[in-house]
């Protein structure tokens, strides 16, 4: 197992150093200037070249990435041009309003999804399979901001039974409530797609599973059917649904921007859109990496999982 995890670190490192080549050179090639946008538009081209200067944006492309990529080695994520703050400051400041939207989308969508998933592959062809096809076509359909605004206009607007927006921060067991009622919104809006997504390859997996040899023993055996669909079924099928939970990760990363923006929550996502907006540089190429790294790390993870789930893969 450790030759494995070695192998596998070591194959993020040149996918992590293309990801990072490829922002570089998108944002410095791209149209705009960010000496421009901090100068203003009374600035004058000495101005301008003191800016660019003092950014380091008047040496090379070569160079300036041969710097910054050193400076990452060394863990340091540059410094913002607007905010004067350093990226990875920003990044501390901003991610818990973001893992708290991510990770409890991805809990509320797996407890969802698994049992609504199994339920449909026992019943193949009945009515809740056939509703399930319907909410997967749906939940991959409608846009997350479209869901986001029609909550807030039901639940928040009409009801009046949620906050519309913003975020609470979890600093204690009298935080919760305050807390989940900011994120029950966001978290239903995101993981609408998720749920469809998962529950349909769990409808898939489980019910090819069901037609093993093995779940007939079981239940000749006169194994209770709950026992068979989750010991044995859901076991058995569980790889693949494994594989894209951790493929649905790098959606839920793009989906957290578009959420956090709809909701006014003050995340890595609606850092990144203030970024681009104002072609932050350093806080762009730093989120992207941060972003990249989590999904590889997922995924990674999602690897050793096999290890655990499926023995004959060790082999």
């Amino acid at each position: 197992m450790l030759k494995f995890l070695l192998q596998r670190l070591a194959s993020t490192v040149p996918v992590l150093f293309v990801v990072a080549l490829l922002v570089f050179l998108v944002l410095r090639l791209g149209s705009g200037d960010p000496a421009s946008i901090i100068a203003g538009d009374s600035a004058t081209d000495q101005d301008l070249a003191q800016i660019r200067q003092s950014l380091g944006l008047d040496r090379s492309l070569v160079e300036q990435f041969v710097i910054w990529l050193g400076n990452i080695l060394h863990g340091d994520l540059g410094y913002s041009f607007f905010q004067h703050k350093s990226v990875a400051e920003l990044i501390g400041q901003r991610i818990e309003p973001t893992l708290s939207l991510a990770l409890g989308t991805l809990v509320l969508a797996i407890v969802i999804a698994l049992p609504l998933g199994t339920l449909a592959a026992w019943k193949m062809g009945g009515w809740l399979d056939r509703a399930l096809t319907c909410f997967s076509v749906a939940g991959f359909a409608l846009p997350v901001f479209v869901v986001g605004y029609v909550l807030i206009y039901y639940f928040a607007l009409v009801l009046k039974w949620l906050p519309v927006q913003g975020y609470h921060r979890l600093e204690g067991w009298d935080d919760m409530g305050p807390w989940a009622a900011r994120l029950a919104l966001p978290w239903i809006t995101l993981g609408l797609a998720y749920v469809a997504l998962i529950a349909r390859i769990t409808r898939a997996s489980v019910s090819e599973a069901l037609t093993e040899d093995y779940v007939r023993t079981a239940r000749a055996k006169g194994l209770g059917e709950a026992i068979v669909l989750v010991r044995h079924a859901l076991a058995n099928a569980a790889v693949p649904i494994v594989t894209i939970i951790g493929i649905g990760i790098a959606a839920l990363i793009s989906g957290v921007v578009v959420t956090e923006t709809v909701f006014a929550i003050p995340g890595l996502g609606s850092l990144m859109v203030d970024s681009v907006l104002n072609r932050d540089f350093p806080v762009i190429q730093g989120l992207v990496l941060f972003f990249g790294a989590s999904y590889v790390v997922v995924n990674l993870l999602v690897d050793l999982s096999y290890l655990i789930l499926d023995p004959r893969i060790r082999y």
